[in-house]
């Protein structure tokens, strides 16, 4: 990052590093594979259960250990994403799961997008293009610096 002599730092407008796309990636195969996963876990559990037969239920269930894994690995490679970028730019871009997930749940778990929903996606289709257009880190400023 560029300093200036005022503490701020000012924006890098150079093509993400490989290393940022790679984890931009890899956070929205992350939360798809959890999100997908966890659908499918819970449709295991039996319904109009006690919340204790709920939770024995589901420690008898290995998908929530994989839900489990997956989320720990989202947290260990979310914290790499955002030593490279603003969080602003890296959670937008990774919005791109809701679009993953919307797309395996209907092709993989038999489920119906209303016309909404649709739109919603285009929208946020849009929405990632125009932030990826904007960079990938902004201008912060220090604290104490005025």
């Amino acid at each position: 990052m560029d300093r200036t002599d005022k503490g701020k730092v000012t924006a890098m407008t150079s093509k993400a590093p490989w290393k940022l796309i790679f984890g931009l990636a890899l956070a929205v195969v992350l939360d798809t594979a959890t999100q997908i996963t966890w659908k499918s876990a819970v449709s295991d559990v039996p319904d109009q259960l006690t919340p204790t037969l709920t939770a024995q239920a589901m420690l008898h269930q290995p998908f929530f250990l994989l839900v489990g894994l997956l989320m720990g690995g989202q947290f260990l490679n979310w914290m790499t994403v955002l030593d490279h970028a603003d969080l602003s730019y890296a959670h937008a871009i990774t919005s791109l799961s809701y679009v993953t997930v919307a797309t395996l749940s209907v092709l993989y778990l038999g489920e119906t997008l209303a016309p909404l929903q649709t739109l919603g996606i285009v929208l946020i289709l849009t929405g990632v293009w125009f932030v990826g257009k904007s960079g990938r880190v902004g201008t912060l400023v220090k604290a104490g610096a005025r």
